[in-house]
């Protein structure tokens, strides 16, 4: 088995081992992995957070040894907290990673960041805040960064920025938590899910406080939402229909 981790600020992670396969995910910088098959140029990769599966290019991978990858899993989670911070990797050069990306290689990476961190999970309550800091960005299938997100995405990362597991996929995180009867049942920081017609999670959000959500839809937004779903001001119509919360804390 071989082992790496995200030495770059965002890499795609994609269905196939194909440049025009989908994006599924992406990894972040100190994203920790195990690599599961290899193809020319491609590595089909675990992470380490999630077991999220994906290809990416062998170029974009660096390998670490076993040991190294159990250091990672073992240690304190901490990331970043900012919308982007500088990974110094030496005097003169710098680069640029996303809100959070995790700090646990830095030192196996022989890099050095300034930044504030977080390292011990928060309350309920301070999930909405940071879900403000994604507010408007752009969806993107597959995105986890506030340049571009989908809506598992965003629910994930602020989860991941307080050192909490959610799956990478709505319907995964559906699986997850315990389930609440009623939205007056719900605290700010839970998640609603929404489904299609035929019956499959196509949708998930974070609630707020007097019946409002945060979710990614065409971009980052605040929505109504009552018993049936999420209500669209704007279009004065739902968008989507719900069909369970889940406390996840």
């Amino acid at each position: 088995m071989k082992y790496g981790v995200c030495h770059l600020g965002v890499v795609p992670l994609r269905r196939e081992n194909d440049h025009k396969s989908e994006l599924v995910s992406q990894l972040l910088y100190g994203e920790a992995f195990k690599i599961i098959d290899q193809r020319k140029d491609w590595y089909k990769i675990r992470l380490l957070w999630d077991a999220y599966e994906g290809w990416i290019t062998q170029h974009q991978a660096s390998l670490i040894e076993e040991t190294q990858y159990k250091t990672i899993q073992q240690k304190d989670f901490s990331c970043t907290q900012n919308l982007i911070d500088f990974v110094h990797l030496n005097k003169d050069e710098i680069f640029p990673v996303p809100l959070g990306s995790d700090l646990r290689a830095l030192s196996i990476l022989n890099h050095s960041i300034e930044s504030s961190t977080q390292s011990t999970k928060l309350t309920k309550e301070e999930l909405v805040k940071t879900a403000y800091k994604f507010l408007h960005a752009p969806y993107l299938w597959g995105g986890k960064t506030p340049f571009g997100i989908d809506c598992s995405g965003l629910t994930q990362m602020v989860y991941k920025i307080h050192g909490h597991a959610l799956k990478r996929d709505a319907w995964q995180q559906a699986q997850q938590g315990t389930t609440l009867s009623f939205i007056d049942e719900s605290e700010p920081g839970d998640l609603a899910f929404f489904d299609n017609k035929e019956g499959d999670i196509i949708h998930v959000g974070i609630l707020m406080q007097n019946h409002f959500i945060i979710h990614a839809h065409g971009q980052v937004r605040i929505d109504r939402i009552d018993q049936t779903g999420i209500f669209n001001v704007e279009k004065q119509t739902h968008s989507h229909k719900l069909r369970l919360i889940k406390s996840m804390l």
